[in-house]
């Protein structure tokens, strides 16, 4: 299908077809395009809606495009991603990087870590890692070999995904597109267990049935009341789990697991880079307390549940407070530190 083919429809209110969405996105991803017709295009589709059909027809298209780790993890490696759409404006700490980190220390737990610099808060995981050390511009083959040797790697989105820079310029004047959810959706080491905060209400049943047309075995898709992209300390979270090609949709209420509320979300801001290191070196040594420990055991729970270490989000929790108590996503992160510095010139 061409794009004009496609606004036809789209402005007759129509949904595309998986395969009419990939070809598409396929032929603006190989930049054979006029920019006034992706425009509009992505502005209709916009508009009426993206169906989870449209969402796989993009991925599909993207993914065949994208720059990928070639890494040597055989089919049952668990490889686990917790990168979210962001643009929640909340400017919250960056609990999906910390969870990241910490569950890496698990054994036979892999960590692709895909993520980009700040767009909407005031740290991204780019930032956030970058300032602690962690170089972003590793070629895909040394990426490989972090993932295979200390399981961790961080995946700097820009340097897989060179076709997205083809309509940055359209991104940039249409504001939230469809593009907004694609980026957590093209993990360039095929992560196949995905925790995945997204924007909006409405997504997360639709990312659970995008996940799994891809082949991703298992992953939760949240929302956090109030719009946070992260399971929440602030109230309920509503959560869409990937489980065995089934998707199921409930709520997940902190004070179930012994947390408080937290009534001041301003308490969950950071205002720079700077400070995010700093609490991310306390909260893996366990010495914070507060909404932000909270909520970082409250995530990193629920990934240790995602990736069968536990039978449910409160077994997940008891683990996760057992990984910061005994010292060992501390160690783990000193391990990653280390193994990092080899590659500083």
């Amino acid at each position: 299908m061409e794009i004009k083919e496609a606004i036809v429809k789209l402005k007759e209110g129509q949904n595309l077809k998986k395969e009419e969405a990939y070809e598409v996105f396929k032929t603006i991803a190989l930049d054979e395009f006029k920019a006034e017709e992706v425009e509009l295009f992505l502005d209709l589709l916009r508009k009426k809606g993206e169906t989870w059909q449209e969402i796989a027809g993009a991925v599909t298209a993207y993914r065949e495009v994208m720059i990928k780790v070639p890494h040597s993890l055989p089919e049952s490696a668990i490889i686990i991603d917790t990168c979210g759409t962001g643009g929640d404006q909340k400017h919250t700490f960056n609990f999906s990087t910390a969870v990241a980190i910490a569950l890496s220390a698990l054994e036979d737990i892999y960590v692709a870590k895909h993520g980009n610099r700040s767009i909407s808060s005031k740290c991204g995981s780019a930032d956030l890692l970058e300032v602690c050390g962690i170089p972003l511009d590793l070629p895909p083959e040394a990426s490989a070999q972090a993932l295979e040797e200390i399981g961790f790697a961080f995946l700097f989105a820009p340097l897989y995904h060179p076709a997205f820079k083809r309509v940055a310029e359209i991104r940039k004047k249409l504001g939230r597109t469809i593009f907004n959810t694609l980026g957590p959706l093209l993990n360039p080491a095929l992560a196949n267990y995905q925790l995945m905060g997204v924007y909006d209400f409405l997504l997360t049943e639709k990312i659970a049935y995008v996940l799994d047309s891809i082949g991703v075995k298992r992953a939760l898709i949240v929302f956090g009341e109030e719009g946070y992209d992260e399971i929440t300390i602030t109230g309920f979270t509503k959560v869409s789990e990937l489980r065995e090609e089934k998707i199921t949709t409930y709520y997940v209420d902190p004070e179930n697991f012994g947390f408080e509320r937290c009534e001041t979300p301003e308490e969950l801001v950071v205002k720079d880079p700077s400070q995010s290191k700093e609490i991310l070196e306390k909260l893996l040594q366990g010495k914070l307390e507060g909404p932000i420990m909270d909520m970082f055991l409250l995530n990193l729970g629920g990934a240790i549940y995602l990736c069968e270490r536990a039978i449910d989000f409160k077994g997940g929790i008891k683990k996760a407070k057992a990984l910061i108590e005994e010292g060992k996503a501390w160690e783990k992160w000193q391990e990653i530190l280390d193994y990092y510095k080899r590659f500083k010139i």
